[in-house]
């Protein structure tokens, strides 16, 4: 098969167009994958320093996902001032404390 018989088949995905049921089944998973990697086991935990709330899910002791409702720029004190200073950020240290005491109140679940 020549190169350009392979790039004109060939497709990230197929289009599954003449399965109107696969389609729709298809839109449905995505749908569920998106609330479940998206949306789901999302708690809000307040920074204990400057009160900015974010949500958070904590997939194992080592992994955190934040999710910011505000842009961190205006409401964290600390992504302001580092903002300012153009310097490179590793996160709020305050949010990371407060995130962890939320784990060891036990307002923030780890799944085992």
């Amino acid at each position: 098969m020549s190169a350009s018989t392979r790039k004109s088949r060939w497709a990230k995905s197929p289009s599954f167009a003449d399965q109107p049921d696969r389609v729709e089944a298809i839109a449905a998973q995505t749908a569920i994958d998106k609330i479940n990697y998206l949306d789901s086991g999302l708690s809000e935990i307040e920074c204990r320093s400057c009160d900015t709330c974010v949500l958070v899910r904590k997939n194992s002791f080592r992994q955190t996902s934040v999710q910011w409702q505000s842009d961190p720029n205006e409401t964290c004190p600390v992504f302001r001032d580092t903002d300012r200073a153009n310097a490179p950020r590793e996160g709020c240290p305050n949010l990371r404390a407060s995130i962890e005491q939320a784990v060891l109140d036990g307002s923030l679940n780890v799944p085992r």
